[in-house]
């Protein structure tokens, strides 16, 4: 790589952090020193500085500044980087005039090899440091090589430095020395360095609300009000979305150059005129024409505006004008419902984001008000049942206060809580209390646990801890930026494997594991681990299956060999008879040899009937008396093949048992219901799928209700919105959709509103969600195309 692209890269990546932040106050500018050109601010009023241009104006960062990087190329000429330093600093001090409280920062890129005008340099240090500017300087590859370093990781001694370099390296160790905010690095170091994942620090916004006790308002002397500031203590992290391109349309006079442009998502209305018989259902000669032509057949397109909104209930529609019906009218505010005890707390059932309560920092009374009823809880160890509007007229939510301190302020917690509807209850057996046949309880069994393992497993917990594994400011990760993004050219300069400190998290810290090894000893031995040894498969002495012919079925029964009793093995003789005249089976009683006669009337019977599915021998081939046949061992019945695709969890049989099965499994929530949606699809479109309808509306259905509970809201609109493409394309099955039509909003989209209720969020608003379903109220029922 030239040194041009060196720079460019670490450039490029400092560039696309501000990018991928999205901060407003996130600003850059680019200065090049060394051009053929010269155009700066400096130049234009006082001369001088020549080969300095003002590349990129300072200005909030896009795509479009990388695009600009991109088209550098070299130059052959010099330039004096203490020039570009200066043209920088004045650029910057101009447009931070008004902008005293903004952080300065300006990176210098060399390679050391150019002349230097080093008349004034501690002028222009002066100036940065009272400015507080951030100065750093990057120390360029040249020809595979950097600077001379002392770090560890960069330890490296150029032989034969050019005496230019050797000067120009110790000028800059000077001069960052000066700075009372300078640092010089390798531009391997700084790649390496940026490249780092680390913590995007958010601050929230702190909201004005009043929490309350009682009715303030008709009963003052019995109840109270204090104004408080919210903000946020924990929130919802999700990967940034997504812009799907697709290739554009090439029209006459376009050059044979490929484009890619971003989709739109359009929606379009249809109303179905075909005729109907009274019950609302389709002729089946109508059904299969429909299913041979083109499935927009008797379809007509309408305005949106022509449409009314409606709501299903029960089996006719309500329509609603206006778009929704009147809300419950609610006043914002946070309200204490009443309190109790903190040990009856449910810590599991606070799974949504938790919300500081603070005194308004403007009303020192209301401070100390907040913070009486903080101490209060703590003394009392009381929790409070709250109920919260964040703003007039919006769905309240009913959560827990709970009381918190820290060095120099007491505040709330706020924690939304579930409904008892919406609480799943999971019973199981007692780890601790065992109790035999006899209604006993069992004190010592294998299954109860040692006081002795009990501590063991103590030590272990304790000594696992990550809280002390390492310094705090390790801990933390950021998702690592795009590639893509900074090279041109994906298959000469591929991704690069993850950066060391993504790895570092993969295992556990050295420091820990040796701090731990006592206490995982001491747990191997109390609790008697072994290791266990692998199983063997047993191979079969034949691996093959053949046919049977005609004349095996009195010879079927020597597969089995002798039947295994209890007692002892009993040898039955049975008189075989052919003859075609006799309405019933003649029954011999058996004979037996070598035993008692404490056989059962009942083995004697289940003997017989088992010879009879063997059925009659061929009338040439008859069975001769007192021959001994064995008893034949009872099989097992074969194993059902739930029809689970490689690598899927969810079967082509019995899908909603799989699915309701693997939800046991917390962890493997996600992983289901992307398994049901892709099982629902195939069985859609595969034959006689009208007869497995009423099953795939379940699955959907509980699919649907999965989403909602466990925060998989997204992968269900996404599969919703593929369902119908595949259910409008081919082979296709608008029959099923049609059903899905039927059932209307019930089996929609979830929108915005009907997550939040959730605790989970959904990019369709509610208003979009209902533009985005299956009918509209018209005058017939209505599906969607979707034009991407």
């Amino acid at each position: 790589m030239t040194n041009l692209q060196w720079s460019l890269q670490f450039a490029k990546l400092k560039i696309q952090e501000m990018i991928y932040n999205g901060r407003k106050t996130d600003q850059c500018g680019v200065v090049l020193f060394g051009s053929d050109e010269t155009d700066n601010v400096v130049n234009e009023h006082s001369g001088g500085f020549e080969g300095v241009v003002e590349y990129i104006p300072i200005g909030t960062p896009n795509a479009s500044t990388l695009a600009q990087l991109d088209a550098l190329e070299a130059s052959n000429t010099t330039g004096d980087a203490i020039d570009g330093v200066v043209v920088a600093y004045t650029i910057q001090d101009q447009y931070l005039d008004r902008k005293k409280t903004w952080t300065r920062k300006l990176v210098l890129i060399t390679d050391g090899e150019s002349p230097l005008e080093l008349e004034d340099w501690q002028m222009t240090a002066t100036n940065l440091s009272e400015k507080n500017v951030q100065f750093t300087l990057i120390q360029l590859f040249t020809s595979g090589v950097d600077f001379d370093s002392d770090d560890e990781a960069y330890i490296f001694n150029e032989e034969n430095k050019a005496d230019m370099k050797r000067v120009n390296e110790g000028f800059y160790k000077e001069f960052v020395s000066a700075l009372e905010d300078g640092v010089m690095g390798t531009c391997a170091f700084a790649i390496q360095e940026i490249s780092r994942p680390d913590i995007k620090m958010t601050k929230s916004v702190m909201m004005r609300s009043m929490l309350s006790l009682g009715d303030y308002e008709a009963r003052e002397e019995e109840a109270f009000a204090i104004l408080i500031r919210t903000s946020k203590c924990t929130a919802i992290s999700r990967p940034s979305s997504w812009s799907k391109y697709a290739i554009k349309p090439k029209e006459e006079d376009d050059e044979d150059v490929t484009v890619y442009a971003p989709l739109k998502m359009t929606s379009e209305y249809y109303f179905d005129k075909t005729e109907k018989d009274a019950d609302g259902d389709v002729p089946m000669k109508q059904e299969e024409d429909a299913d041979e032509d083109d499935p927009m057949k008797g379809l007509q397109q309408v305005d949106k505006e022509t449409l009314v909104r409606g709501y299903k209930y029960g089996t006719t529609y309500v329509p609603c004008p206006d778009g929704e019906f009147a809300k419950l009218p609610t006043k914002s505010g946070l309200e204490i419902c009443g309190f109790f005890l903190k040990k009856n707390f449910r810590r599991e059932l606070s799974m949504g984001e938790i919300q500081y309560v603070w005194g308004d920092p403007d009303q020192p009374n209301n401070q100390v008000a907040l913070s009486s009823i903080v101490r209060a809880m703590q003394e009392k160890k009381v929790y409070a049942i709250a109920r919260w509007v964040t703003k007039d007229d919006r769905a309240p939510k009913m959560g827990v206060l709970a009381p918190s301190s820290f060095e120099e302020v007491d505040c709330l917690l706020w924690a939304p809580m579930p409904f008892a509807d919406d609480v799943r209850k999971y019973t199981f057996p007692s780890l601790d209390h065992l109790i035999n046949k006899k209604g006993e309880v069992v004190k010592v069994h294998p299954y109860l646990p040692t006081e002795e393992q009990l501590d063991a497993m103590d030590n272990f917990v304790d000594a696992m801890d990550l809280m002390e594994a390492g310094d705090k400011d390790e801990e933390g990760i950021k998702q690592a930026m795009f590639h893509s993004a900074v090279v041109n050219d994906l298959e000469s300069n591929p991704l690069p494997p993850p950066h060391p400190e993504v790895i570092k998290y993969f295992d556990p810290p050295k420091k820990m594991l040796k701090r731990a090894r006592d206490a995982i000893e001491g747990c191997k031995d109390a609790l008697k681990v072994r290791e266990v040894p692998k199983k063997v498969a047993k191979t079969k002495k034949d691996g093959h299956a053949h046919a049977r012919d005609d004349d095996d079925d009195l010879i079927l029964l020597d597969k089995y060999g002798p039947a295994k009793a209890q007692s002892q093995s009993q040898i039955n003789v049975v008189q075989a008879t052919a003859s075609p005249s006799r309405k019933g089976k003649e029954k011999e009683k058996p004979i037996t040899t070598g035993g008692d006669d404490s056989a059962t009337e009942d083995e004697e019977d289940d003997e017989e009937l088992l010879l009879d599915k063997v059925g009659p021998a061929k009338k040439d081939r008859d069975v001769p008396i007192h021959q001994p046949l064995p008893t034949p061992a009872r099989s097992m019945s074969p194993e059902i093949d739930r029809g689970v695709e490689p690598g899927r969890i969810i079967g082509m049989a019995y899908p909603l048992k799989d699915f309701q099965k693997n939800l046991e499994a917390k962890d493997l929530v996600t992983k289901a219901v992307e398994d049901m949606g892709h099982v629902i699809t195939q069985i859609i479109l595969k034959p006689f799928a009208s007869r497995r309808m009423d099953e795939l509306i379940k699955c959907m259905r509980a699919m649907r209700e999965t989403c909602l509970t466990e925060d998989e809201i997204e992968g269900w609109n996404e599969f919703l919105v593929q369902l119908k493409k595949k259910c409008a394309g081919t082979p296709g099955n608008m029959e099923f959709w049609g059903e899905l039509r039927k059932i209307g909003r019930e089996i929609s989209l979830i929108s915005e509103s009907e997550a939040e209720k959730n605790g989970g969020e959904s990019d369709y608003s509610e208003s979009k969600a209902k533009k985005i379903r299956y009918r509209l109220l018209f005058i017939g029922p209505v599906f969607l195309a979707f034009n991407l």
